[in-house]
């Protein structure tokens, strides 16, 4: 049974930079949410890619992710002529926004699904469940 969970404080940041996350962030005045998947890959030589990040942008959220732009040196930068949504789009304003805010991100509420953001296996520790990461995972 999976848990949606706020996360709060310096949990945000390593949720979110985990490797595998999906985050939803909601502005608490609107309502208005958006849910996105932000991943980053461990090449076989040991580098890793930039995390990319993508949008839910149907109702398959297992599958309907949109590739909106990437962090790199820790900036996120809007994708160009691949990415699925405009760089004034509601999704990607708001995630620019939530980034360039990551370590206090007060005005937006954050959550995770009950899954770890880094493998993504389904957390039942209550520890895990507050800060989104696994007992493995946790010091990785």
């Amino acid at each position: 049974m999976k848990t949606e969970k706020q996360l709060s404080g310096e949990n945000i940041s390593k949720f979110v930079l985990a490797g595998n996350a999906k985050v939803t962030i909601e502005n608490p005045a609107t309502g208005v949410r958006f849910t996105y998947k932000i991943r980053r890959r461990d090449n076989a030589d040991g580098s890793k890619t930039p995390w990319f990040v993508s949008v839910l942008r149907g109702s398959d959220n297992t599958s309907d992710y949109s590739y909106i732009g990437f962090i790199k040196a820790g900036q996120f930068v809007w994708g160009g002529k691949k990415a699925r949504a405009g760089k004034d789009a509601p999704s990607v304003r708001a995630f620019d926004w939530f980034f360039r805010h990551l370590d206090d991100p007060r005005p937006a509420n954050v959550y995770h699904s009950g899954c770890c953001g880094r493998c993504g296996r389904e957390l039942t520790v209550p520890e895990s469940i507050e800060t989104g990461l696994g007992p493995v995972c946790v010091n990785k």
